[in-house]
């Protein structure tokens, strides 16, 4: 049996997450709230692990399945009957590894955030906060138009579904990567001092926002949204910088 490593869920049974400490990228995504642990300033200080969870051939493949029928037959067609369908193996299967079919989109929407956050992360660090944070920008437009499966489930609530304790974390650590390339250009000077959390869910609302309509199609024919997208976060940057 192969087993494929998931992430593990960061919170012990028992403890539910105060919805403060969860950066705006999570309820600007659609994320319910959930109360409880205190005294937590950044989503990436929660130390306590859960025992890992591991999914094996035949739940990569159902999760493969699902991406494919989201992508190629959309949301309507997503039930654990035609997810089982499309990887060859019975419903028992997904009901036995996920619970059902929001178990599915749970771990698609936690594989989603995962995938961001390394993006984000994949640049090598360089002397200059600017051009780190315009990397960590032109990262997520690459993403966001690479992968829209995984882009609709994470921002698009394509699917109704609650995302778990486990998910909310993993969607908050991607939003605290870049406060904290922000935070970085802020202790150096070159943007003015704030919150580097809310600046983060500002920068990241724009940047949404932008490919938001790119996805979309919409706007007139030809219009040149690689441009649009550098205006807008150039126009952000500008407008945080130091001495404004």
């Amino acid at each position: 049996m192969v087993l494929v490593p998931v992430t593990p869920d960061p919170t012990p049974i028992g403890h539910r997450i105060d919805r403060s400490i969860v950066p705006a990228m999570v309820w600007l995504s659609g994320g319910p709230g959930i109360e409880g642990i205190e005294g937590i300033e950044r989503i990436d200080a929660i130390e306590s692990i859960a025992v890992p969870h591991e999914i094996d051939e035949v739940g990569a493949t159902l999760l493969r399945a699902a991406n494919d029928v989201l992508a190629e037959e959309g949301p309507a067609a997503l039930t654990v009957r035609r997810i089982a369908a499309v990887a060859g193996v019975s419903t028992m299967n997904v009901y036995s590894r996920f619970g059902g079919k929001d178990g599915v989109v749970d771990h698609l929407y936690v594989e989603g955030f995962t995938r961001l956050r390394r993006a984000l992360e994949a640049a090598t660090p360089t002397d200059d906060p600017m051009v780190d944070l315009r990397a960590a920008g032109a990262a997520y437009r690459r993403f966001a138009l690479d992968h829209p499966t995984y882009y609709a489930v994470m921002f698009d609530a394509v699917v109704e579904f609650e995302p778990s304790a486990h998910a909310l974390i993993t969607a908050g650590r991607t939003l605290q990567v870049l406060a904290d390339r922000l935070e970085r250009a802020m202790e150096v000077g070159v943007l003015r001092r704030s919150d580097p959390l809310v600046t983060a869910a500002s920068v990241w609302a724009a940047c949404h926002g932008v490919v938001s309509l790119e996805r979309g199609r919409l706007g007139p024919p030809g219009l040149d949204w690689a441009a649009v997208y550098d205006v807008t976060t150039a126009a952000l940057m500008a407008g945080l910088a130091a001495g404004r």
